[in-house]
């Protein structure tokens, strides 16, 4: 039996079509979602035809978790979570009103919660891009707390915080007061 021999040519071809397949697939369903009713801008939703009803009358009280940065320049997927879950929501009947969310922020994540100029001396004068998010979701309500444990290893101040975001004694304290207040967290 013959080995077939294929051209290096040949291979970069098969690899490029091969990337270009994968890469149009990924963004397949990109164009199912659109805008919320309540924040245009941010937490783009799509449609669904859900087989599990809310009840009426629900009241969600959600408390989210975040650790990470976004990337320079880019907003912080984990914060449009909490946009689209306003959006989403509401698009599916539920009153803003009876939706609480909070997000505890720790480790690298507090300089998405953080101004400008602390921003700036973190991420060689970048601009920070989540300011405009974070103040969308404060007018709607959202609560921020700042893991104090992870803002003293940053040397995050207080006076360094965007407006609407608060200092706690820790991410673990804030979680356990969330949960006492009725707040369940979300998994992800």
């Amino acid at each position: 039996m013959k080995s077939k021999s294929y051209s290096t040519k040949t291979l970069k071809i098969a690899l490029c079509l091969t990337l270009a397949a994968i890469a149009s697939t990924a963004q397949a369903g990109a164009d199912k979602f659109v805008a919320g009713p309540v924040m245009p801008e941010f937490g783009q939703i799509a449609k669904v035809d859900s087989m599990m009803p809310i009840p009426k009358g629900m009241k969600f009280k959600v408390a989210f978790d975040m650790g990470k940065a976004a990337d320079v320049g880019k907003t912080n997927r984990q914060l449009e979570s909490l946009a689209r879950f306003i959006n989403m929501h509401v698009a599916a009947g539920v009153k803003e009103t009876d939706i609480e969310l909070a997000m505890v922020v720790h480790g690298g994540g507090i300089s998405d919660l953080a101004n400008d100029v602390f921003y700036a001396k973190q991420h060689s004068g970048a601009v920070n891009a989540n300011r405009a998010l974070v103040k969308a979701l404060v007018d709607h309500g959202v609560k921020f707390y700042i893991c104090g444990q992870s803002a003293a290893y940053f040397d995050l101040t207080n006076a360094s915080l965007l407006p609407g975001v608060d200092m706690a004694l820790s991410a673990m304290t804030a979680h356990a007061i969330l949960a006492q207040q009725g707040y369940s967290e979300n998994p992800f």
